[in-house]
């Protein structure tokens, strides 16, 4: 008995030390960030570096929110990522009501291609996409960006959104029939209302998948007044010299949405993605 209780205590501690080293080697970096942006950018050049600085200052934020220019990527960034989410859960929505509830013909062909769209590297469609964006007359616009972002964000908001409308019983939408209710009725009167946790995980993944795009953001715009938070950070790297203090407090300010997003709905969040994982 003693040995069984001296092995759970061993795996236990070793638990704990696993969880402990994985959370200090995700966790410094940010750390290290945070205490860069409060620091001058001469002093982040000090050797030996130092966590804790001696001199903390407010002096990067204030050059970020005190520029215009800055507060335009943020501008762009939150209508480009709050767009995209409203519009692929409006399109996701309807989609997996379809798979999920009606017999078509190509169904299966069509859900594969959803799932084929998924796996496919963004990086190879940069060329395409941008051949098609300018076609089209949407080149730096936010039209452009929306659209090219969705591209990315539909299919894994398709087939969650699918598999989560999976988890209800049809007899919610038979009831409804039975009343002289329609399917639209039934979707939006009776599973939506129930779905919110479902909907709430896929939205928060969305906007943090729009939110830190990078590659489109770059290829689809031409002015600094269309660039997006992780352009604008990128363009802190002058030719001469780096804004090291002000790139790692534009990406402190570009962290607090994806986390406010997080605290708010974490319980909803992490029980939609459970939810929608349980019966595909």
């Amino acid at each position: 008995m003693a040995g069984v209780t001296t092995r759970h205590r061993l795996a236990k501690a070793g638990v704990i030390t696993g969880l402990s080293i994985g959370a200090l080697f995700a966790g410094l970096p940010v750390l290290w960030m945070l205490s860069t942006s409060f620091k001058s950018n001469g002093e982040v050049f000090q050797n030996p570096p130092k966590l804790i600085t001696g001199s903390f200052s407010f002096g990067a934020y204030r050059e970020i929110l005190g520029n215009g220019a800055q507060l335009r990527f943020f501008l762009n960034s939150y209508v480009v990522a709050l767009s995209v989410t409203v519009l692929t859960l409006l399109v996701a929505l309807l989609a997996a009501y379809a798979f999920s509830r009606f017999t078509f013909p190509l169904q299966r062909t069509i859900n594969a291609v959803i799932v084929s769209v998924q796996a496919v590297p963004p990086i190879t469609l940069v060329i395409p996409y941008f051949g098609l964006v300018v076609a089209l007359g949407l080149y730096n616009t936010y039209p452009g960006l929306i659209l090219t972002h969705m591209v990315f964000t539909l299919p894994y908001a398709i087939i969650m959104t699918t598999a989560y409308l999976n988890t209800l019983p049809r007899e919610l939408d038979e009831s409804v029939k039975v009343d002289g209710g329609t399917s639209w009725t039934a979707l939006w009167r009776i599973l939506v209302p129930i779905s919110v946790p479902g909907l709430i995980a896929v939205g928060v993944y969305t906007f943090m998948i729009s939110w830190n795009e990078y590659l489109f953001a770059l290829t689809l715009t031409r002015t600094d007044d269309m660039r997006t938070v992780p352009i604008g950070i990128q363009l802190l790297m002058g030719q001469h010299s780096y804004e090291w203090n002000q790139m790692m407090a534009m990406s402190i300010l570009g962290s607090i949405p994806v986390l406010v997003l997080f605290l708010l709905f974490q319980r909803r969040f992490i029980g939609g993605l459970t939810a929608g994982a349980v019966k595909a």
